[in-house]
């Protein structure tokens, strides 16, 4: 199997290799910068000859966003542009101008409805002071030293790693790995290099293939397993949050930028500044660590693993758990297992979003209409089983798995759930323990209980 995987690491450079990448990334802002001037000046100029009444066929020519057409008019300009063009790889001039085209080609896909999502904006103009820096390599020579501690990149030279590379060497020794590009940024203080790779993994078999597990994810525990298994919830942020307090206040207290009157940061204001960014970024790397421990262990354990679509960006309006449901990574947890699942030769099912989970008792599946988030037992009226409310939340997203198997590749349920559970008291919907819910063929039981969730795979 054919993937795009990446691999990062963390460098060690000299003041000297630090201020050759630092000019750049200095060059691929100055490339940005120029390019999106010159698109922004003519989309104003034209706008504004509309509004002289000048027909369409003499307006200003209009400018192409595309990267070949943004690196030739680069091209032809970068002498007087740029004087000092002679002293970086023309990859890093290719970075800013690649950015930009991307940048506008989502703002215009955004604007014309072909881009789901959150909408793009119009792309901004990049400080040398508030941006981060940042240099891709696409040619030239890219590659990992025989010693695994150094890596060569174009005009850069050989630069110093802070670990040992024999993950990615072995792959390239081996013949089953190629390096696409490789990307040099600053990141929480230090400079990492990840290499985009084209690598072929071998086809694997989870432990347990025809095992089904649901995960419910919450604030209290990070993940509960249908399997009775409590994933603790780290709360790294919540940790640090005494620290960050104290580096906060001791940062307000040094004589900081100010675009009005255009002061400068003062040494001692920049040097808080980057004790609070490692702070910060100390408390990502221990969420990224503790996240991709829990997802690969369940990718390579289980052969169905079943989570549920959550509103996470809705889930952070509630301004009293907003920060603890940030600190848990609800989303990267998922956009983890997708990938993770697909490697170790599974399936992510992924339940409709208004799916009842808590709501429904996952022994006899009665629905309860109402269930206040501070109710931590799930007590059904129907047949008396007391459970832990996340448990029978992931005991139903494991009991509704066999709707995909019986229902093939497409969705299950057509519509899925109704964004607001129907009243039906304690005989909504009844099953036979340990089956799964009805209303299967999408419509709406008699009872007036819910349908059962839209399943979709992840991949």
């Amino acid at each position: 199997m054919r993937t795009i995987q990446a691999y990062r690491f963390a460098l060690d450079l000299t003041p000297a290799q630090e201020r050759a990448v630092l000019a750049h990334a200095g060059a691929a802002r100055v490339a940005h910068n120029w390019a999106l001037a010159r698109v922004k000046a003519v989309m104003d100029q034209r706008a504004a000859e509309r509004t002289y009444g000048v027909p369409d066929d003499r307006l200003t020519a209009a400018v192409s966003w595309s990267l070949p057409a943004l690196r030739k008019a680069w091209n032809a300009v970068k002498v007087e542009v740029a004087p000092w063009w002679a002293e970086c790889s023309k990859e890093a001039f290719n970075t800013g101008l690649d950015a930009l085209a991307r940048a506008l080609k989502h703002w215009s896909d955004s604007r014309s409805g072909q881009r789901t999502g959150r909408p793009a904006g119009f792309p901004r103009f990049k400080s040398r002071r508030r941006s981060t820096p940042s240099v891709r390599f696409t040619t030239g020579a890219i590659r990992v030293e025989p010693d695994r501690k150094h890596v060569v990149l174009p005009r850069l030279g050989r630069l110093k790693l802070h670990e040992s590379a024999r993950k990615l060497a072995r792959r390239l020794d081996n013949g089953t790995a190629r390096i696409m590009s490789a990307t040099v940024r600053r990141d929480g203080g230090r400079w990492h290099v990840a290499f985009t790779v084209s690598v072929e993994r071998p086809e694997r078999r989870p432990a347990r293939p025809g095992s089904v597990v649901g995960v419910d994810v919450g604030v209290t525990h990070l993940a509960v397993l249908s399997t009775r298994q409590l994933e603790p919830n780290p709360r790294h942020l919540h940790q640090a949050q005494r620290s960050l307090r104290a580096l906060g206040r001791s940062l307000s207290r040094k004589a900081g930028p100010d675009r009005r009157t255009g002061r400068r940061p003062s040494k001692r204001w920049q040097r808080a500044q980057a004790r609070l960014g490692r702070t910060h970024a100390r408390v990502a790397n221990l969420r990224r660590d503790g996240l991709h421990k829990l997802t690969t262990r369940l990718a390579a354990t289980y052969g169905t693993i079943v989570v549920e679509d959550l509103n996470v960006s809705g889930m952070l309006a509630n301004r009293r758990l907003a920060r603890h449901i940030a600190d848990a990574g609800f989303a990267e947890m998922r956009r983890q297992l997708d990938y993770k699942t697909e490697w170790s030769g599974g399936r992510l099912l992924v339940a409709d979003r208004w799916y009842p989970s808590s709501k429904t008792c996952s022994d006899c599946g009665a629905v309860k209409t109402k269930l206040a988030l501070s109710e931590r037992e799930y007590q059904c009226e129907t047949c008396g089983l007391v459970i832990d409310r996340d448990l029978n939340a992931a005991r139903n997203l494991a009991a509704i798995a066999a709707d995909a198997t019986t229902a093939g590749s497409g969705p299950v349920a057509g519509r899925g759930a109704d964004q607001k559970t129907r009243p039906g008291g304690p005989a909504a919907v009844k099953r036979q323990p340990g089956t799964a819910p009805a209303g299967k063929t999408g419509t709406v039981p008699p009872q007036g209980g819910t349908t059962a969730p839209t399943l979709t795979r992840a991949h």
